[in-house]
């Protein structure tokens, strides 16, 4: 096991930490990245150096998800077979809870999914939490379960472990600050890896005041792959709307204005998802990725049309009728378009593996 910790301008919680994992595992191996931190705080990466880590780096700040790249690099060629936790420099992880998931990491190895499974530290958010983190958080669980399907109690920890055999993938997932640690969750089914969340304390040390987390850029960074998907979902939305407000205005026909306005909306959206939302949608061909999109189409159309008749078979009006089945189905229309149509394929050609798993324990 190998214990990873990137740092930006960190203060003495850094040694700190680091003393209180050597007094109980004077043996595990720790790999400190420093991200670009500057001269004002070699003398803290030079305390860590004295006390046995090792401590890579480079002459300008990249952001967490490059630091934790170039950490999983130098443990690959370095210390290459070994699993790895994740933890942050500010103090906000115990020892107890970073050798807990190290321990849960060992265990899994027993076991066939073992290998294939990340652990996520998940925080309570109970006590004295600053209001943007428990709000942050909160949020970006929501739109996590809406991609994915799956609920993860925690999506922004920082403390995680890695199985050795998941460090090349980890490697290969883009995004150079916070965004990556969510792109990676994002991404892990479709790649055959599952997530199993332990619970851990939830620390803040003086209200979080030594993260670096810009709350708007990092945001719009984290949240990006979502808010892209609701804005060009949003904009087919309107086309929709429009063009079905105008077919039943000129046809006498319920069914061929959903359809009508359907045709028209669905190619918005496909050309729109698959060139600016789901980028990995432009591994594959256009032909093949239109025949599973509008295959979908066929699927919601019916849905679609279903719900709009049956709502205004109770008096429902068409045009709220169209709105409330529009906002049903958006969140199954996410789902199977980032884990199925858009998704990047694995080296055998399929988007992932039964065997993916999400676990919450204790």
């Amino acid at each position: 096991m190998v214990i990873l910790i990137p740092a930006f301008e960190p203060d003495r919680q850094l040694p700190a930490l680091v003393r209180s994992i050597r007094g109980t595992r004077p043996d595990v191996p720790i790999v400190v990245v420093d991200d670009g931190s500057g001269p004002a705080f070699r003398d803290v990466f030079d305390d860590v150096r004295t006390l046995g880590c090792h401590v890579i780096g480079y002459a300008r700040n990249r952001g967490k998800g490059f630091a934790l790249r170039a950490g999983f690099g130098f443990i690959v060629d370095n210390l290459p077979g070994r699993d790895v936790v994740c933890s942050d420099s500010d103090g906000q992880h115990t020892v107890a809870d970073i050798l807990r998931v190290a321990d849960r990491l060992l265990a899994n190895r027993d076991v066939e999914w073992g290998h294939s499974t990340m652990v996520l530290g998940a925080r309570s958010f109970t006590g004295n939490v600053p209001a943007r983190s428990r709000l942050g958080n909160t949020a970006t669980g929501l739109l996590f379960a809406l991609a994915t399907g799956e609920r993860i109690p925690d999506t922004q920890t920082g403390l995680r472990g890695y199985p050795a055999a998941m460090l090349p993938w980890l490697r290969s997932v883009q995004g150079d600050r916070y965004e990556y640690e969510l792109n990676l969750l994002l991404e892990a089914q479709n790649n055959g890896y599952s997530i199993e969340s332990l619970t851990i304390a939830t620390v803040y040390l003086d209200h979080n005041s030594g993260s670096h987390f810009r709350p708007f850029a990092d945001s719009a960074r984290i949240y990006a792959p979502l808010l892209k998907f609701l804005a060009s979902s949003f904009t087919a939305f309107l086309v929709d709307t429009v063009v079905f407000v105008l077919l039943t205005v000129a046809i006498d026909s319920l069914l061929l204005a959903v359809v009508g306005a359907r045709a028209v909306s669905s190619a918005v959206n496909f050309l729109v998802n698959r060139r600016l939302v789901f980028e990995h949608g432009r591994d594959s061909s256009a032909g093949k990725a239109g025949v599973r999109y509008f295959s979908l189409v066929a699927v919601l159309l019916a849905a679609n049309f279903g719900l709009v008749w049956a709502l205004e078979a109770a008096r429902v009006p068409a045009l709220p009728a169209k709105v409330l089945a529009e906002a049903a189905l958006l969140a199954v229309s996410f789902a199977v378009q980032q884990r199925f149509l858009f998704t990047r394929r694995t080296a055998t050609g399929a988007p992932g593996s039964s065997r993916s798993r999400t676990h919450i324990s204790a």
